[in-house]
């Protein structure tokens, strides 16, 4: 006769993966032999659950982060933004705020997913009431794909045209020109209404035929040049995710990786061109009396809020299939530096240009400087059609622009993706199918954003769909984890993880600075709203009212869910409460009467 029995060999209070005896016995004639084996366990899954996949390779975790978080505002939005707003001196307020609100947020969120190893609604079983606010962030990275696929969509009809001996935004002379057009010899006042460059009127007449639209409510038919290249894109996001993490976590070795090789060849062009070190020195300039403006904290606080990529879901998705004991700590400081420092030596290669182009035609840099589309689509072509080679050049940026848009695109993908299939357990057996029904019903969309009129529909997307929302979701999301699930508990959770609680500095931002923060800036959204217009042409008031509509479909999800939790859970109201503030796991300590939310303790802890 033989039997098995198992002892932990450590305290009982100690975390992490365990030590296990196993002792073997033995009866032979009455005699008892025991034999002893000690085995350590390599991981420890707190939830119980069926193993998740994982990335394959640490690597490919962090490039997918830093891929995802440097997209192409790190081109077109930061250079400008310190440019306008003091030069050097905006470093400090952007840095500022990188400290007491990016840094926490983000490592906040890489804890959360991967603690819980669940996508953007299913980590909220900590709160099941604040279970909304992972609808919330999975509806903006929807909506935000409506609209950002087009953009890559334009980079890639960019580089097609790019493969001539000339490029087609040089002269006047094309069929889509306009007698407003006017060579940059030629138009010595850039900024007159009624002169267009070449490269201006191939972005808005050649690639968008915004010419045969009215308006937003004259939109046409989808132009098949550019459904064409979305097609692509939809292809090429739809083979990166349909396996998950195994195949998305290969793909980003070329599309995070690529951007900073070009950065770097293109730097190097653009400081050995005539005018380049006076568009740095513009870039870098110091002009400490601009930080007594308002304006200049406020563009900061934003630029910061978008700029790391938070309140998407999508870091949560990605920290979900990481290994339960991997150092999230540390990931959260390299590629939230990494998506920093990118955006400031991206300036150095804008303004390279911005300065070449400046002094090539005579003008002021504030002339020719700008930011989003215009930049990357208008003046930045333009500047390559000048250079030798130029159609070498123009391939390689556009390469650079079609892979900072892929992998951003991907990621926004993969938390709607993750977050669905791991809240609706029966679509993990069919990831590909779901995959294929999300990247389609995407195109389909985005249609609306390649016909005559659409880049009026790009740009109400762009001005409502992840705005005030985004803001509103990472707001509900701090105070959820902060105060309800509580940050004593959501430390020991990390403790669990990587061995050592987070220091005093991340507990007081997590519960006090970034709630502020968020708060501060819901209000500022708000307050500062400005109907969106695309130049000269406003919106009509419907169509103000639909987007308006758009952004809170998304924020009424958090209300929406908290009435439905509390409706379907049984017993008096302060039952129901108790319930749906109280983590799944600790549901039996409600029906003792332990409800650790309902202790002066809780809140005042930190």
């Amino acid at each position: 006769m033989s039997s098995l029995a198992a002892s932990e060999k450590s305290s009982p209070n100690a975390v992490g993966p365990k030590e296990v005896e196993l002792i073997l016995v033995k009866e032979q004639n009455g005699v008892q032999f025991t034999s002893t084996t000690l085995v350590a366990p390599a991981q420890t899954i707190p939830s119980g659950e069926e193993e998740r996949e994982t990335w394959g390779k640490k690597i490919d975790f962090l490039l997918s982060v830093i891929g995802f978080a440097v997209d192409l505002a790190n081109v077109w939005r930061f250079p400008y933004l310190c440019y306008k707003n003091g030069g050097g001196a905006f470093l400090v307020p952007y840095l500022f705020f990188m400290v007491i609100a990016g840094m926490p947020l983000f490592y906040m969120e890489l804890a959360l997913g991967q603690y819980n190893r669940e996508g953007a609604a299913g980590v909220w079983k900590i709160c099941p009431i604040f279970k909304g606010v992972g609808f919330t962030v999975i509806l903006i990275s929807l909506y935000v794909g409506f609209y950002y696929n087009v953009i890559i969509s334009w980079a890639l009809f960019y580089l097609f045209s790019s493969f001539t001996r000339e490029l087609p935004w040089v002269h006047c002379n094309n069929t889509w020109n306009s007698p407003n057009c006017s060579d940059w010899a030629d138009n010595s006042s850039i900024g007159d209404i009624y002169k267009a460059t070449p490269a201006q009127e191939y972005f808005e007449r050649a690639v968008l035929h915004i010419q045969d639209s009215n308006g937003i409510g004259d939109l046409g038919r989808p132009r098949w040049q550019l459904t064409s290249c979305l097609a692509v894109v939809i292809i090429l996001l739809y083979f990166s995710l349909w396996k998950g993490v195994k195949t998305s976590g290969k793909v980003v070795w070329i599309t995070a990786t690529m951007p900073y090789v070009v950065l770097t060849v293109l730097l190097l062009r653009g400081v050995t061109l005539p005018g380049a070190i006076d568009g740095i020195k513009a870039y870098l300039s110091v002009d400490f009396l601009r930080l007594c403006d308002a304006k200049v904290w406020i563009e900061a606080a934003t630029q910061i809020c978008f700029s790391l990529g938070v309140g998407f879901g999508v870091l949560i998705a990605f920290s979900s299939y990481n290994k339960f004991s991997n150092n999230c700590y540390r990931d959260a400081i390299i590629t939230s530096s990494i998506n920093s420092l990118t955006s400031f030596f991206s300036g150095f290669v804008v303004f390279s240009f911005l300065g070449y182009m400046s002094h090539k035609h005579n003008v002021a840099l504030d002339k020719v400087a700008r930011d989003g589309a215009g930049l990357v689509f208008v003046i930045y072509p333009e500047a390559i059609a000048t250079l030798p080679g130029s159609s070498v050049w123009a391939v390689i940026f556009f390469i650079m622009l079609l892979t900072l848009g892929l992998d951003s695109a991907m990621g926004g993908m993969e938390s709607v993706i993750t977050g669905l299939i791991d809240e609706f357990k029966f679509l993990h057996k069919h990831r590909e199918l779901f995959t294929l029904f999300i990247v389609v019903s995407t195109f389909l969309i985005s249609l609306f954003c390649v016909t005559n009129g659409g880049m009026y529909v790009f740009t109400l997307l762009d001005h409502f769909a992840a705005g005030t929302s985004i803001l509103f979701g990472v707001l509900i999301e701090a105070i959820g984890i902060a105060w309800f699930y509580g940050v004593d508990r959501f430390s020991d959770d990390i403790k669990e993880m990587i061995g050592h609680r987070p220091g005093r500095y991340w507990r007081l931002c997590w519960k006090f600075v970034s709630p502020c923060f968020l708060l501060f800036m819901v209000v500022i959204s708000f307050a500062t709203f400005n109907p969106p217009n695309y130049g000269s042409y406003m919106f009509p008031q419907w169509a103000n009212l639909v987007g308006w509509c758009l952004a809170m479909s998304s924020m009424t999800m958090v209300p929406l869910y908290a009435i439905y939790k509390l409706c379907t859970l049984p017993g008096r109201f302060c039952d129901r409460l108790a319930y749906a503030i109280t983590p799944e796991t600790e549901h039996h300590l409600v029906d003792n009467g332990e409800v650790r939310q309902f202790t002066l303790h809780h809140w005042l802890v930190v």
